[in-house]
């Protein structure tokens, strides 16, 4: 390395490296160690139990019950987020008057802490004071007060549509990046070849912004999957877990109940299905990389 010169370099590195190792790594093997124990909040000893937590977790319920609520949400806020962004993107990159405005309500909801979201959106979606009603029964939508975040059928669909405004904003501004990165005289070349306005989006900008929509669909399923504040603030994960994803179940089991244990056995579960879909992912680029290299 001295012949190289990368020992310098390396050395510079060790002030960036040493906080992830402390706050990141350590805690990291802390907790998948602790997951195969029997550590209870308060208690004086702890005992290697083998994978008797990942047996029980085969075996409950509950675990998934959040599992599949998990998947429904993921599916439906990182599909409406894409679709929805994908068709912003492409209005704000129309040239239409009013843009700087238009990007700057875009952006809004990302300015905002989730925890003031959650708390916003309860406000709305209150039974009697909140705006969503009163603006449906002034239309004649519906003649009584909708329980929006305490009903087993709606609450799943209310939280999911807060979920899809949240990540809006940044899933328009990387397609909004991806569609200005399209060089203009591919479009002049397909409306030459009398490609019309649809012509143009299906064999011109979806196959060269598919990379780009892969990436940005892939990063924010993994971040929805492991969604916590903004669902917490919410509902708490209820009615009876109708909205309890597989953090919040976490939440529970660690801090509500004191199976700390049992709780890092179920973190060392989801890290390990994000890192599945993290390596199926970095494959998929590769060899797409591979093949465009080609």
């Amino acid at each position: 390395m001295r012949k190289s010169g990368m020992a310098i370099p390396l050395w510079l590195l060790i002030p960036a490296l040493l906080p992830v190792l402390v706050f990141s790594v350590a805690p990291l093997f802390q907790g998948i160690w602790l997951g195969f124990t029997d550590y209870e909040l308060g208690a004086r000893e702890t005992r290697f139990i083998g994978f008797e937590n990942f047996r029980y977790m085969l075996e409950d319920r509950q675990f998934w019950r959040s599992f599949r609520v998990g998947g429904v949400w993921t599916v439906a806020v990182t599909t409406g987020e894409v679709v929805l962004g994908l068709m912003l993107a492409m209005l704000l990159n129309a040239r239409l008057p009013g843009q700087t405005l238009a990007r700057v309500l875009v952006l809004a909801p990302w300015a905002i802490p989730p925890v003031i979201k959650g708390l916003m959106w309860r406000l709305i979606y209150h039974p009697d004071a909140g705006a969503l009603n009163g603006a449906l029964i002034s239309l004649g939508m519906i003649d009584r007060p909708i329980q929006w975040l305490t009903s087993f059928t709606w609450a799943l669909p209310a939280v999911i549509v807060v979920g899809i405004w949240s990540s809006l904003p940044t899933t328009t501004v990387v397609l909004l990046a991806g569609l200005q990165a399209i060089p203009g005289e591919v479009r002049e070349a397909a409306a030459i070849d009398g490609a019309g306005a649809w012509g143009q989006f299906r064999h011109v900008t979806l196959p060269l912004m598919w990379p780009v929509i892969m990436s940005i669909t892939a990063l924010q399923a993994m971040w929805n999957f492991n969604s916590f504040g903004l669902v917490f603030v919410l509902t708490e994960g209820g009615p009876a877990g109708s909205t309890r994803l597989p953090m919040l179940f976490a939440y529970e089991e660690a801090f509500q109940f004191g199976n700390l244990a049992y709780a890092s056995a179920l973190g060392t579960v989801m890290t390990l299905v994000i890192g599945l879909v993290l390596v199926a992912y970095m494959r998929t680029q590769f060899r797409a990389a591979q093949g465009g290299t080609a």
